[in-house]
This record gives C-alpha cells, structure tokens and sequence, in this order.
C-alpha cells in the first residue's frame, strides 16, 4: 500500500482553532445579549455582526480544506484509498450527532407530549448536518471524476457553483409542498433550518479545491507567492460581489447591499480567501505553533457539540438559553464567550493530559 506522510500545513491548524473559537465566541454573544443592546446604530454591534457573518464560512471552508487535503494526499486510487471511507463514516457521525443535539425529548419511544415545533426544530439542518452533507458531495465529485479522468478542480468547482447559483432558485420554492418535512428541510431557509444545501455546501466545496491544491503541492505554502495567489483570488471575489450587487440593483432597484444573499455568498468566501492567505502568509514566518492550538483544531467536533449543549441545551440537558436568554450587555455577553472559551480550551487540555497518561501507562506496561 502507498502511503504519503501526512506534512503539517500550519495555517490549516490555524483556520480550524480560530475557526471553532469564532463559532464558540458568535453563539454564545448572540445567547445572552439583551434585545436592546442589538443596535444597529451601535459600530460595536455593528463589527460583531459582520464578524459573526463571516464564522459560518470559515468553519465550512476550513473543514472542506482539511478533508480533501487528507483525502487527496493519500497516493491509492480512489477505491482503496482509506479516507474515502473515513470520509462517509464522518458523514454518518456529524448527520447523527446533529440530529441528537436537536432530538426533542428525553423519551426514546414516547412522543405524545412533543409538539409540531419541536418537530421542526428537530428537522432543521444545522452546521453539522450540512458539513456532513458537504463531505459527502465532496466524495461524490471526487469519484465522478475518477471515472471520467476528469480534474478533480473542475469538477469540484462546478459543483460549488451549483450550490452557490441554484440559491437563486431554491430558495424561493416552498420544498414543504413537495417533500416531507425532514427532507424539505435540507433545501430552503424558511423551513427554520440555519445551513440549509443551498448556498453553504458550496463553501464546504469550494474549501475542497484548496485541498486537493495544497496535497498536489505540499510545499506551497510556504512560499509568498502562494500567499499573493490566495490574496488575488480573494479579491477578485470581493470585486464578483459588487459587481453582482450592481447588477441586481439595476434591476430590482435600492437594494441593500447586506441584504443581497448572492452577493454575500461571493463576497464572504472573498473575506474566507484573504484571511486564508493572512494566516498562510504569518504561517510562513514561523516554524511551529503551541501544540494546543493542534488541539483544539483537531477537537472542533466535540468542541462544537459541547458548547452547544451548554449554551442551548438538550433534550437531556436545560442549557443556559432556557433561563439567561437576551438577558445580559454587551460587555457581559462578551466576557461569558471569553469564559465559554477558556472552558472549552480546558476541556482539551483535560483531554489531552489523559490520552498523554494512557501513552506513559501503556508505555510502562511493555517495558
């Protein structure tokens, strides 16, 4: 069997700590912060806003990175090579674990007393259930174009711009008249669902051509040029998007520019692409990073569904939101998401230190 060694890409380990920490800091702010400090006015709000806009992308984006990086650097056909299966078991897992963080009771086989809003808030898709459904679409282009000797970019390009253009479209269809809810759920917003198919696997994908890009070239990272080439498609993106703005505007007339979703699709995977090419560019600089930033990188998952138990609770579990919802300042909601933070961050320091244990232990018993 060949193998190709697994080379660190330290900007990679980078994007998924801030990326999961963002996503940690987004919820718990927009847990707490009372209904009068959500000022639009307010340049603080404002910023966070804008941040927080930015989060879901980059969590997508990084996990469809990291994937096909992996998956691509393995040097088998597509058939043997390991993380295709990996790849379909991770699908299974965060699917399943979405729909537990969301199951609505406690009970397993009695569902009287659950109503038909719980239901829907069980069956909305979350950012689990797409980035799942991302790897999945990510294996499918991928084995296509193993059958068609085709290139695995165009391919997976195409498939982003599916996602990112049928939008349009989807999502003006009411799917609950043509599929049950469950199924309906996957296709439009208005079904309560936060990461719905269309647009945001197609940043799940789109992170994929990165992937496969840095597994064809492990050692382009490093350079500037590599850096420059991230920046330059960044900002030919931001640029796609005002132009696209300008378009509708001709058209529709007025229109917000923060409230123009196909202009926002291109113009956040452009913000995505220069903080790639920020991170790349500091990762050049520097030879290492503290190993629990790796750790928290290589955590995300559990990070994710921790916080959210904490935060929103279960069908096991209240959760804050039950009982602090929209209650706190602005300045109070942002030290509880530094506080939720250093939690999580012990939490993986915790689990670390054990798994260091076990090895010393397991290393003293074959001695």
């Amino acid at each position: 069997m060949r193998k190709t060694n697994v080379k660190r890409i330290i900007f990679l380990d980078l994007m998924r700590a801030l990326a999961v920490l963002m996503m940690v800091e987004g919820h718990t702010v927009d847990t707490f912060l009372a209904d009068q400090f959500r000022d639009y006015s307010s340049v603080g709000y404002n910023i966070w806003l804008t941040i927080r806009g930015f989060t879901a992308p980059i969590f997508m984006f990084t996990s469809g990175v990291v994937f096909t990086y992996l998956l691509k650097l393995q040097d088998l056909p597509f058939k043997e090579n390991p993380r295709v299966y990996k790849g379909l078991k991770r699908f299974v897992t965060l699917v399943l674990i979405g729909y537990v963080l969301r199951f609505p009771t406690y009970k397993i086989f009695d569902y009287n007393e659950v109503t038909k809003e719980q239901w829907l808030s069980f069956f909305a898709v979350d950012a689990l259930h797409l980035i799942g459904f991302g790897l999945l679409f990510i294996i499918g282009l991928l084995f296509i174009a193993d059958k068609l000797k085709a290139k695995d970019s165009y391919l997976l390009l195409s498939g982003a711009c599916f996602f990112f253009v049928a939008y349009l479209f989807v999502e003006n269809i009411n799917w609950i008249d043509f599929f049950p809810a469950p199924l309906a759920a996957y296709f439009y917003s208005k079904s309560g669902s936060l990461f719905p198919l269309f647009p945001w696997s197609g940043y799940v994908i789109t992170g994929a051509i990165l992937g496969q890009y840095l597994a064809k070239n492990p050692d382009a990272f490093t350079t500037k040029s590599f850096s420059m080439k991230l920046s330059i498609v960044g900002i030919a993106l931001l640029l796609t998007s005002f132009i696209f703005h300008y378009i509708e505007d001709l058209f529709y007339g007025n229109k917000q520019f923060w409230t123009d979703q196909f202009a926002l699709i291109f113009y956040r995977l452009g913000v995505v692409l220069l903080l790639n090419s920020a991170m790349s560019f500091l990762a050049a600089k520097i030879k290492n990073i503290p190993e629990l930033v790796k750790q928290i990188g290589r955590n995300t998952l559990l990070i994710y569904a921790v916080h959210v138990v904490i935060l929103y609770g279960s069908a096991w579990f209240p959760g804050f939101y039950k009982y602090f919802a929209r209650t706190l300042s602005f300045s109070e909601s942002l030290f509880a998401a530094l506080l939720m933070i250093l939690l999580m961050v012990w939490m993986v320091k915790l689990i670390q230190r054990y798994k260091d244990y076990q090895k010393k232990k397991l290393a003293v018993a074959e001695i």
